[in-house]
């Protein structure tokens, strides 16, 4: 399937499979992949690597990076990995591409709890409650695709692409 011209975002909480899933998906696609991370800044990282949850304040500049790299992609297709975990992150996102399209990914806690552990990553475990607390599920009217992708990521993959050749979920 073609993403040319298609904005995706690639959304959840830390530990989710957005890098994984979004790499995959943006090389299957044949655009390019943004990591939503490489975007933050040094700050973020920092504040985050020492247990410390970010506010909206500290979130803004990052968002706006982000899309900012939407904008420059627009028109040629793009994945993005982003949180996203609220809506109003969403919209600010949607100002680059309204026509974006979010991809979801839930994944059961006790999942997202041992992926965190078990990679190296500036995001501590400890803030994985602090991540579920923000979240805000996408509505129906942002029509997402909504995946559990609690396991195999080529699958993963698979479903996505179904959802988009359908223009829904899957």
């Amino acid at each position: 399937m073609s993403l040319r011209g298609i904005t995706i975002v690639v959304m959840g909480v830390s530990g989710s499979g957005k890098s994984q899933v979004g790499t995959a998906l943006a090389l299957a696609c044949g655009v390019d992949f943004v990591e939503g991370d490489a975007l933050h800044p040094p700050e973020n990282i920092a504040k985050m690597g020492t247990g410390m949850a970010l506010t909206d304040t500290d979130r803004w500049p990052w968002l706006d990076a982000i899309a900012a790299a939407i904008r420059m992609q627009r028109g040629h297709g793009v994945v993005v990995a982003c949180s996203a975990l609220r809506r109003v992150y969403r919209d600010r996102l949607r100002v680059a591409d309204p026509w974006l399209r979010l991809i979801y990914l839930r994944v059961p806690r006790t999942e997202l709890d041992r992926r965190m552990r078990e990679r190296d990553h500036f995001m501590p475990p400890s803030l994985l409650d602090s991540q579920l607390a923000t979240l805000e599920e996408p509505g129906v009217d942002e029509q997402p695709i909504i995946l559990d992708a609690g396991g195999d990521e080529a699958a993963t993959v698979a479903r996505v692409l179904a959802g988009l050749a359908r223009g829904s979920g899957p």
